[in-house]
């Protein structure tokens, strides 16, 4: 398989996975309530064996498959996609990074969809900058830290059962100060709540006051937390991309269905060449983008030099894709796309996010230009 084209099997799994995600997510999605965790979604995707997907064999998943699981469940069930991915996301850290124990308590729960993980590294003044966070691990006296200080804009929170958390040990400035832990949400001290997001998804904060941790928490080597963050990050920023091209994709498709069916002027929309042209340049730029996705996560696989600027490239082009792709379907409907519950009214809630988070856009073309000097 080159990096730019998918060969037969992986194109019936992605078929079969939005089949599977229609029927048997979508539903579960519906229900739910906006901004709180869906426990039967979770649950779900883990009976359906997709989160095994994210650690197959106990080892880790290929990021192209990562790729298109994202992609294939956002085209349906961007709900469905979101939970599956915060569970890779929070989860992966205990995988790469954790003791025997740790994997053993967790990922057995995880991959079953009965834990909910989180991943703990933005705070209110320290979000693309992540190297700047300053929740605190004072040493306790007995070997082990207490936690305080605050954690913002975490998905799951404050609702999952566990977090892979970043604070500062202070081993040396920046960066190389940061420990990663493991904390089960039943610490004392440990609180939090949910915010009101422009998106449908569980998002809030964890306060910690105190919270104990000792070296059986630490994931990986004090002082040596960053690296554990960026390890998961490199492997997932590609695959915020795939997620934004499978709304890109439902946006595209909605388009097309409208713009074939709707009369205006004496015939059907797609007849306008204003409206044709703009599909056109729609359809030619989600599938550039969702190729650089592809090759993105193809690179990484192989492990290929300039993973950075790669992975970059591909959530930068795929993210501002799929903005795009979504505001043109918004206006090609006209009003009854903003109407509370229809398909592009959601999607241009959900869209606008992955533009920041994991490294906004302003991120990553900085990541590419330095990598460019490198």
């Amino acid at each position: 398989m080159t990096a730019f084209a998918l060969d037969s099997d992986d194109v019936a799994w992605c078929a079969e996975l939005r089949a599977l995600t229609a029927d048997r997510l979508r539903p579960l999605a519906e229900k739910a309530e906006p901004g709180r965790v869906n426990r039967p979604l979770v649950a779900a995707l883990g009976e359906l064996g997709l989160l095994r997907r994210l650690f197959p064999d106990g080892g880790t998943v290929r990021a192209l498959d990562l790729c298109l699981l994202r992609e294939s469940l956002a085209q349906e069930c961007t709900e469905a996609e979101t939970a599956l991915a915060l569970q890779g996301l929070g989860a992966s850290p205990v995988l790469q990074s954790g003791t025997e124990e740790q994997r053993a308590r967790w990922l057995p729960e995880v991959t079953a969809g009965r834990a909910v993980a989180a991943f703990a590294l933005s705070e209110p003044d320290a979000g693309s900058d992540a190297a700047a966070l300053t929740l605190a691990a004072e040493p306790d006296g007995a070997g082990g830290w207490r936690l305080s200080g605050e954690k913002c804009w975490i998905s799951n929170a404050p609702e999952a059962d566990f977090a892979t958390v970043f604070a500062r040990t202070g081993e040396a400035p920046g960066a190389r100060g940061v420990t990663a832990f493991l904390v089960p949400a039943d610490r004392p001290g440990l609180s939090g709540e949910h915010l009101d997001m422009l998106s449908p998804h569980p998002i809030g904060t964890l306060v910690f006051d105190g919270v104990p941790v000792s070296r059986d928490d630490v994931l990986g080597e004090p002082g040596h937390g960053f690296g554990v963050a960026m390890r998961t990050l490199n492997l997932f920023r590609p695959s915020v991309g795939a997620f934004a091209i499978g709304m890109a994709q439902a946006a595209l498709d909605a388009a097309l269905e409208h713009a074939a069916t709707r009369t205006a002027f004496g015939g059907p929309l797609k007849d306008l060449q204003s409206v044709s042209h703009r599909l056109a340049d729609l359809a030619t730029r989600v599938e550039a983008a969702r190729l650089l996705v592809y090759a993105a996560a193809a690179a990484y696989d192989a492990g290929a030099p300039g993973i950075a600027k790669r992975a970059a490239m591909a959530k930068l082009l795929a993210t501002e894709t799929a903005q795009e792709a979504v505001d043109a379907a918004v206006q090609i409907h006209g009003a009854r796309a903003l109407r509370r519950g229809h398909l592009l009214e959601h999607l241009y809630r959900e869209v606008r996010a992955p533009r920041i988070y994991e490294g906004a856009t302003e991120v990553q073309r900085t990541i590419i230009a330095r990598e460019l000097y490198r």
